[in-house]
Order: C-alpha cells, then sequence, then structure tokens
C-alpha cells in the first residue's frame, strides 16, 4: 500500500481531464423537466446536466425556471451552461426535441419500460423527467418515443428526481464511453504533454 502519494489533483488538472473526456464525448443529450417544481431539484438538475454535458434542457408545464433565487442556490450558476427555453406545454417540448433529431425517451415506471442497464442510451437522446409527485403525464407517456426505469431492490417506491437525473445522464454517458473503450478510441486521461496528474 503507497502511503503520502494519492492526492486530489489541483483545480488546472481537474480542467484538463475534463477536457480530454470532453474531446471523447460526441453523443448530444438533452432533458425535459415536466413540471418539476421544486426549486433544489431544478438546481441539481442543471448542475448534473452542465457536468454531464447536456446541451439543452425544456422546462414543459409549471417547471420553474433557474431565474428563480432557490434554484440558484443549487445550481450555482450552471444554468449559463445548458441552453434552457422557458416553460412551454409538455407537448410541445417533446416535438421540439424531436424536430432537434433527438430520441425522446421518458424515465418512468410502466408496463413496458426497459430497465435502464439495457437501454440504448449511446445515441443523441432527450430524457423526460417528470414532477415530483405524478412523474410524467400519460399523454408525454405515449408522445415519447421509449420509456425506461431505473431499477430498484430497497422497499422505497422512488427515487427523488434529481438523482434519477444524475443516474440516467451518467449511465448516457457511461454507454457512449464504453463503446469507445470498445473500439479503442476512449480518453484515458489527458494527452497533452505537459499533463500531470500525480
Amino acid at each position: 500500500m503507497s502511503t503520502g502519494t494519492r492526492r486530489q489533483l489541483r483545480p488546472t488538472d481537474v480542467k484538463r481531464l475534463n477536457r480530454s473526456w470532453r474531446r471523447g464525448t460526441e453523443n448530444r443529450l438533452s432533458l425535459i423537466l415536466e413540471s418539476v417544481t421544486g426549486p433544489f431539484n431544478v438546481g441539481s438538475i442543471f448542475r448534473t446536466a452542465a457536468a454531464f454535458g447536456a446541451d439543452q434542457l425544456w422546462l414543459a408545464g409549471n417547471a420553474i425556471p433557474p431565474t428563480n433565487p432557490k434554484v440558484q442556490k443549487t445550481a450555482l450558476g450552471t444554468d449559463r451552461l445548458v441552453t434552457w427555453h422557458d416553460p412551454v406545454p409538455a407537448l410541445e417540448a417533446v416535438r421540439e426535441a424531436k424536430d432537434h433529431g433527438y430520441t425522446v425517451i421518458a424515465v418512468e415506471l410502466t408496463g413496458d419500460a426497459v430497465p435502464l442497464h439495457r437501454a440504448r442510451l449511446g445515441r443523441d437522446v432527450c430524457l423526460v423527467l417528470g414532477s415530483e409527485d405524478h412523474g410524467c403525464s400519460p399523454a408525454v407517456l405515449e408522445a415519447a418515443d421509449e420509456v425506461i426505469y431505473i431499477p430498484q431492490v430497497g422497499r422505497v417506491g422512488s427515487f427523488n428526481v434529481g438523482v434519477a437525473a444524475a443516474i440516467v445522464l451518467a449511465e448516457a454517458r457511461r454507454q457512449e464511453w464504453a463503446a469507445a473503450d470498445a473500439s479503442g478510441a476512449a480518453p484515458d486521461g489527458d494527452t497533452d504533454s505537459d499533463s500531470d496528474f500525480g
């Protein structure tokens, strides 16, 4: 066991590492938040979306916008890093996402939903997350191209919507990077000659 050789990366090293992953990331990700009204949840989702390089975020129904001061406490300004759209009717958001070339995938428990580890997320996808109380509306579920769910083994009914967003966004990127690994094209750290992660 090594002693004293493992340490957290310096901020400049973190930026360099993130750049290397960005270079190996091509799939477009976006989100639709249908009537997500909790400021903490919306702020958390914006921050996660920015971290995973989501391109766009549509607010739908009565979803709370990131201009709300309470959202900002969690978003920490990351709403500037994701293109977001003012709230529109949910079906309009789905249509716009499809017009932008995304496959629209609702995250919900339905009879035909595919478990997350079997979902095909390694492509341009727009993930729909529904309200804290009722999830995705029936109309949105009908309009979505596909439905996926996050398997659980505990004795709870569902995840917090902010946590669910993080899980599915991470899985979408994992699938893309795993496919690149298989082809030998995935980044394995920064390739810059001045890189120093030690």
